[in-house]
């Protein structure tokens, strides 16, 4: 298995117990009642939110693997709270990445305070070909740009304090038509949309968005005109693994629901722990949360040395999603009339699990990028 150094070890086991008494205890409620603003405080009271930052920026200073450490344990507890923690790392880390000086030491340190950020790429008839999105960016005679068109689906959305916006600088030039922005939450022609209500990972608001004749600063494009859509793919690339971090921590936390109960519960006079059908549903689960794992810190090495793991977070998401959504289903299958009831978990931790197939490129998608590298070689 992947070595962790001691100090990874003390945040991993900090986190542990972070998570044990401040989140799990709150994810059901979240399912029920959306988005947690006393968990969030928790976790900026703790350091958590900003722990993938340098210090230089009020930052924790840890790098792709620590990230991870800490979306995997948090997802142990709640994976609503992992992915909260994934979206709004993912935009800050445009700034972190591709940013200007500036920029950084303006935002940086209010995402490692606690200010929440979100990615805005997808709309309503733009998901899996994001270059198909229709948000329009018009450069005006004094530098600055009048941003209009609208966002759906964006984690986040209706509590972040900053949003980083896709939209066509040049319309007709496609992918390379993209530029990226930071919208503050009180821009005026920004609106929030109502949240929506969704199968699972209910705990993340989620919102549309509508821009109407925003006007947005010069120096509020992130990066150059036109690399929008490859910022984008790149922070996506690093989110994808905190995918598998994810799926790996709601995996673990809904097997062990599943083996609780199993060793509880007794069927013609012994746990049904003891037949083979049941334990051996429990042998494939810990074989795939092993897998997933070794990708997981395998890719997050790479991300953490500056190599290029394009390929390989695709494969990560890929695997793991499927291999989390089939874990969650064993467990509801453990429980049996049980695990189909809302006062039990594991039917709260499959609708989480599905999510994991969709947001941030689909499985189908993932393919696309696996199969094209493969055949290309």
């Amino acid at each position: 298995m992947f070595k962790f150094t001691e100090e990874q070890i003390m945040i991993r086991d900090m986190v542990r117990e972070f998570t044990k008494n401040e989140v799990e205890p709150r994810d059901k409620w979240m399912d029920e009642n959306g988005f947690d603003w006393e968990v969030h405080k928790k976790l900026c009271e703790a350091g958590l939110m900003g722990i993938h930052l340098p210090e230089q920026y009020g930052g924790g200073g840890g790098d792709a693997v620590m990230s991870e450490i800490v979306i995997n344990e948090i997802a142990k507890g709640s994976a609503s709270v992992a992915l909260f923690l994934d979206a709004d790392w993912l935009a800050a880390d445009m700034i972190y990445v591709h940013g200007s000086e500036e920029q950084k030491n303006r935002y940086l340190p209010l995402a490692a305070e606690g200010k929440i950020f979100a990615f805005g790429l997808t709309e309503s008839n733009a998901g899996s070909d994001a270059a198909a999105i229709k948000s329009v960016a018009v450069k005006q005679p004094d530098g600055s740009y009048v941003l209009n068109g609208g966002k759906a689906w964006i984690t986040n959305s209706g509590v972040a304090d900053y949003y980083l916006i896709m939209a066509k600088t040049d319309p007709e030039a496609g992918a390379k038509g993209i530029s990226v922005f930071i919208v503050p939450k009180d821009a005026e022609g920004l609106t929030v949309g109502k949240f929506e209500h969704k199968m699972g990972m209910c705990g993340s608001a989620t919102c549309e968005l509508s821009f109407d004749n925003i006007k947005l600063p010069a120096d509020a494009l992130v990066g150059k005109e036109g690399a929008g859509f490859k910022i984008a793919m790149m922070a996506l690339d690093g989110a994808r693994i905190s995918i598998g971090a994810i799926a790996s921590g709601l995996a673990q936390h809904a097997m062990e629901v599943a083996k609780n109960y199993a060793n509880e519960r007794v069927t013609f006079g012994k746990p049904i722990a003891k037949y083979q059908g049941v334990a051996f549903k429990f042998a494939d689960m810990a074989a795939k949360i092993r897998a997933i794992d070794l990708m997981v810190w395998d890719t997050a090495q790479m991300k953490s040395e500056g190599q290029r793991h394009t390929v390989e977070a695709a494969m990560l998401k890929l695997m793991s999603s499927k291999w989390c959504c089939e874990i969650c289903d064993e467990c509801i299958q453990v429980l049996g009339g049980n695990g189909y009831s809302r006062e039990f978990h594991v039917e709260r931790f499959y609708r989480d699990a599905k999510l994991l197939e969709i947001g941030e490129g689909t499985s189908e998608i993932q393919r696309m990028v696996i199969s094209g590298a493969v055949l290309a070689k």
